[in-house]
Order: C-alpha cells, then structure tokens, then sequence
C-alpha cells in the first residue's frame, strides 16, 4: 500500500511513518524544511518539500504520488519543546484547504485526517461521544478550531474517509513529555488549576495514536474519538503530573484572573470541557490502547525513568 503521510515530521507523522514503513508499506511524506526531507530520506521515506498553505502545490504533490491512502497530520502547532503561541489560524487553514486540496490531489484514496475529541459543547455531561455537537460558538480559539473541524470533517466524511479525533497527545515529541514546553511549565510551577478545575481532559499517547491510525486504513468511516480510557478533572490529572515531574503542587487560580490574562479559552478547558468516550473507536477498529490510563503514561513520560515497557510491548 502506498501511503502519503501530510505533516510527515510531526508528533504523530514520524512515528506513523515509521511503523507503516516496519509494516511493507510505501510511505511518501511532506515537509516545508529541507533539511527534515534529508530525515525523512534517511528514515526510508520519499520526502516532498511543499508548503502545506499552498493548496494547489499540496494537491499536486498528492496527485504526483498516486497513493491508496492520505494521512492529513498538518497543524501549525509549535515544536514540543517550544512554548510559541499556537496559530489557530493557520492550523484551521490547514484543516479545511489543505485537506480539500488533499482530497482534489487524490480523489481515489482513502482519507484518514487529523481531528481532535474535546472541543464538544459542554451541556453538563461528564463524557461526550461522536454523536456530541461540536462547540461552534465556543470563546476564542475554541470556536475557531471547532468551526474548522466540523468542515473538515464533513468534507471527509462525504468522500467516505475517517476524521480521527485524538485526544491531548502525551509522549515522544510531544509538549507532555519530559523534554515538552507543557511539561517544563508543570514542573516550573507556571501551569494553574483553572477554577475548580473540572475541565474533563481526554489523552492519548502518541504510540496509541499511531496504532489507532495504523489500524485505520482500510476500515471505519466518519468520526472517531482516539483516547485513552480514563477522562480526567484538570484538578486530578495535573497535581498528579507534577507530582511525577517531583515539583510543587500546582497553584490554584481564579477563573476571574485566568480569564483576564490567558483569556477565555483556558478558562472553559480547565472549567467546562467535557471528556470524549472511546468506545466507538474500540468497536470499530478493533483498537485498544496500550496506556489505558494516562496515570500510568505519565509516570513512564514526565517522570525520570525511561526504562519502563510499553503495556503488551517488548522493550
């Protein structure tokens, strides 16, 4: 199977392309740096240099590459160890043009795309599934990203292909990882408890991720939470967090001042947002996460040993 992998040298798209590649597939891959191409020609896969923005150029090179499936993995998210503002933006451009410039590129192919699980409208449940309506009007950024997955994912779900919505990634190249710009501020005491802290956050690593996805390519449609089984209160994940990182517990701020100097969007993930339920994606893919809870994930991730085995995999 010939696979193009869009956003090759993500947190997901390296590790995906390397297992596709472990599994006999040919793996093509884009990136806007040359010297990451020179990565990913080293890695065994064929490297295309193009900037992602450019719909024309993007669905040019998928129609160059005549693939079976395309994996859309582009966000314009800051680099894990960085703390630069996320480009909500240019990320929803990404999401809706440059999948449906992926979609004119190579009409033929099935498409997996990137979507995310907890940007539903809170309505007082605890745990939304797919069925949940996704928060269009939401504050800021959230109404933002929100509008541009639910055009996303209606263009691909309409060409019969899979919208994958992980949860918040934790692991390798991530910012949850103990070389991450989230994980530096946890540790630095700079990462509060919004409120009370009720915001239900739904994880995955990155490693189930990826199975997720491999598991993806010839079957389920539509969309589908890809996280972890335990969503959890800001007010319970992030003490635990820090205490793994062997830093102080976390502060405590009012959701007053939150508001006035992070704005409202921090507000609603630490105070109103809903967790995702995974059972759909387990019936549907045949999927179970290797870290069932993100307890134990961070305790391999963020804490100081590295030696520990992934659940069911050899070290």
């Amino acid at each position: 199977m010939k696979v193009f992998i869009a956003g090759a040298t993500g947190a997901v798209g390296r590790p995906l392309a390397a297992r596709l590649l472990e599994a006999g597939h040919d793996v093509v891959g884009t990136t806007r740096r040359k010297d990451r191409a020179a990565d990913l020609r080293t890695q065994g896969v064929e490297p295309v240099i193009v900037d992602a923005l450019d719909a024309d150029a993007l669905a040019a090179a998928a129609r160059r590459a005549r693939p079976d499936v395309v994996v859309q993995q582009l966000t314009a998210l800051p680099q894990a160890g960085t703390a630069g503002a996320s480009d909500h933006a240019a990320t929803s451009r990404l999401r809706v043009e440059g999948t449906r410039a992926l979609l004119r590129g190579a009409p033929d192919a099935r498409m997996i795309a990137q979507s995310f699980a907890s940007l539903t409208h809170p309505d007082g449940r605890p745990v939304h599934d797919e069925d949940a309506e996704l928060f269009v009007d939401g504050p800021g950024s959230v109404g933002v990203n929100a509008r541009a997955l639910q055009r996303m994912e209606a263009d691909v779900g309409r060409a019969g292909g899979l919208s994958l919505r992980y949860g918040f990634f934790y692991g390798p190249g991530t910012w949850y990882h103990r070389d991450g710009a989230s994980a530096r501020g946890i540790a630095e005491g700079r990462i509060p408890i919004v409120g009370d802290g009720q915001g239900r956050w739904s994880w995955v690593h990155v490693d189930d991720a990826v199975a997720a996805t491999m598991a993806a390519l010839e079957r389920g449609s539509g969309a589908l939470n890809v996280c972890d089984d335990e969503p959890a209160p800001m007010a319970e994940w992030l003490p635990h967090a820090a205490r793994v990182l062997g830093a102080d517990p976390p502060p405590q701020t009012p959701t007053s001042l939150v508001h006035e100097t992070a704005g409202p969007e921090l507000v609603h993930y630490g105070t109103r947002m809903p967790g995702a339920s995974n059972a759909r994606a387990k019936a549907a893919l045949g999927w179970i996460p290797a870290w069932p809870s993100w307890r134990q994930g961070f305790e391999r991730e963020l804490g100081d040993s590295a030696a520990q085995a992934v659940p069911g995999r050899p070290s």
